[in-house]
């Protein structure tokens, strides 16, 4: 008999490292989920190599082991990965895929939607990385489903932690550098930031937007290369990102939707203030920090920005805000992951390695 054993699909791993790829790294590996016996699945040979590996070499693995479990951190277990019930778990980043059709490519349409929605509608323990995600997760599980939080801890992927000591208001006459960090796609909506820089500008406040993250699909990349005061820089691998964030005052996000939001706590490990959507999980998120607008009113928006930073001092206090945030969302992240270890150790008939230390 074999021992027992955890499969993780990192299937579609070996691309560009943005969040969904982090996620697998930092809260699925082998190191992340000691002394449990993980055993990473790979693929090669781009998408056909991940459907194949998906859909035919994960439930084959599990069909010959059958103690073992599967985690699918990344994409939606496939179909025929569903059908072995209790044994497979997903990590559910958002709803996207059911509640957004109009913002997916057409592989997520086509491959990944229906894999979703067979998923929560038959498995009955699902792993999410946010209460919001949680429950609007519960619209679509069955009903029985136990749906178990598993923040992630979140790590100065950008090594900025320095520059939180440095957090220097900009004068009324300064230019005010925003930066928004993501894939350039639809739900992000990076036009409503640029109109957040466009009604700066009118009210009289230099600002610009650098943007960080590769080009996706949509008209947005066409719309934002024309949009005064926007520049794109693409992907940025760490180093060039740390470099663009030194010199920036605030983070802006104006996506319509998120699961998460993983780049404002990311950029909180700078003292970099964040102004972001208000919506749910991004309130979740931030708790008492950052700025919270309506980004489909520009000038209004605008206005609570330059409200903010009248006072000099204004962007220290919110690195303090930050840091704190930042703090207690990691607190929790770690009672997640003490929680997590316990649950599948108990799975596959091992002892809780958390009690034994």
């Amino acid at each position: 008999m074999l021992p027992p054993r955890i499969y993780v699909d990192e299937s579609h791993l070996g691309r560009h490292v943005t969040g969904l790829e982090r996620i697998t790294l930092e809260l699925f590996s082998a190191e992340a989920l000691a002394p449990l016996p993980v055993v990473p699945v790979r693929s090669s040979g781009g998408t056909a190599g991940m459907i194949a590996t998906q859909t035919l070499r994960l439930p084959l693995l599990l069909a010959r082991d059958r103690q073992a479990i599967a985690l699918c951190p990344g994409f939606p277990p496939s179909i025929p990965m569903t059908l072995f019930g209790r044994r497979v778990i997903p990590y559910i980043h958002d709803s996207f895929l059911l509640t957004r059709p109009q913002d997916l490519n057409w592989r997520a349409r086509r491959y990944m939607a229906p894999a979703f929605a067979f998923a929560l509608k038959r498995l009955p323990f699902l792993l999410v990385n946010s209460q919001t995600t949680r429950a609007d997760i519960a619209r679509f599980a069955r009903n029985d489903a136990e749906i178990a939080l598993y923040r992630p801890r979140i790590r100065d992927v950008f090594g900025i932690a320095d520059l939180a000591r440095d957090r220097r208001t900009p004068h009324p006459s300064e230019t005010l550098r925003l930066v928004a960090i993501g894939t350039v796609e639809p739900r992000k909506d990076l036009r409503a930031a640029a109109a957040i820089v466009a009604a700066l500008r009118a009210a009289g406040r230099p600002a610009q937007l650098d943007v960080i993250g590769r080009f996706g699909w949509g008209e947005e990349t066409e719309a934002l290369k024309k949009a005064p005061g926007v520049t794109l820089h693409g992907y940025l691998e760490p180093d060039a990102a740390r470099a663009q964030i030194a010199a920036t005052h605030a983070l802006i996000s104006t996506s319509k939707d998120e699961g998460l939001g993983l780049t404002l706590l990311e950029a909180q490990h700078g003292g970099l203030d964040v102004i972001a959507t208000d919506m749910p999980v991004y309130r979740e998120v931030l708790g008492a920090s950052g700025l919270l607008v309506d980004s489909a009113e520009p000038a209004a928006a605008a206005a609570a920005i330059i409200a903010r930073l009248a006072a000099p001092d204004a962007l220290e206090r919110a690195a303090g805000h930050a840091l704190a945030n930042l703090k207690r969302w990691n607190e929790a992240a770690e009672a997640d992951h003490a929680a997590l270890i316990a649950r599948l150790a108990a799975r596959i008939g091992l002892p809780d390695p958390v009690a034994r230390r």
